[in-house]
């Protein structure tokens, strides 16, 4: 996907007025930043993460892509799970997770297909995780203070 695509040049002209917007090409794809923080994610098959940094859960999850019956209900289903969930619920999950909901025969006869929701959301959990620690890290200090939280 070319840097200039309509998609992207759309979505950043849009963030702009929150604040500083950006992209990087990533995962074959594009990161979509604001203020340094990424945002979204935009592939062929995307999943929208929106964390309420506050609470460190998720307040949003939904997914939109292609992918064979399983993988498409285990995506589905897992999205309606995680509405809510603490991050750290989420990096904890498993396969096992997957097989008490869909049932162990459909997890078992199609594991890749049945975990890639998961995966692919654990993903996004880890990098937004990266992200904020290195805007942690990169910040300013405020007026005063000093990045180690004392002042003077």
């Amino acid at each position: 996907m070319a840097r200039s695509s309509e998609l992207i040049d759309y979505l950043l002209d849009a963030l702009a007025p929150l604040g500083h917007a950006g992209g990087r090409a990533m995962f074959g794809g594009h990161g979509i930043y604001l203020d340094g923080l990424i945002v979204g994610i935009v592939i062929d098959e995307t999943v929208y993460l929106k964390v309420d940094r506050e609470a460190d859960r998720v307040a949003e999850a939904t997914f939109t892509g292609e992918g064979c019956t399983i993988s498409q209900a285990a995506a589905s289903v897992l999205m309606e799970q995680v509405q809510g969930v603490a991050l750290g619920e989420i990096e904890a999950m498993n396969a096992n997770d997957l097989m008490d909901t869909l049932g162990r025969e459909v997890v078992r006869m199609r594991p890749r297909c049945a975990t890639l929701g998961l995966s692919t959301l654990k993903g996004a959990v880890k990098l937004y995780r990266r992200e904020q620690e290195r805007h942690r890290a990169t910040s300013e200090p405020e007026e005063g203070g000093r990045r180690d939280g004392t002042s003077g």
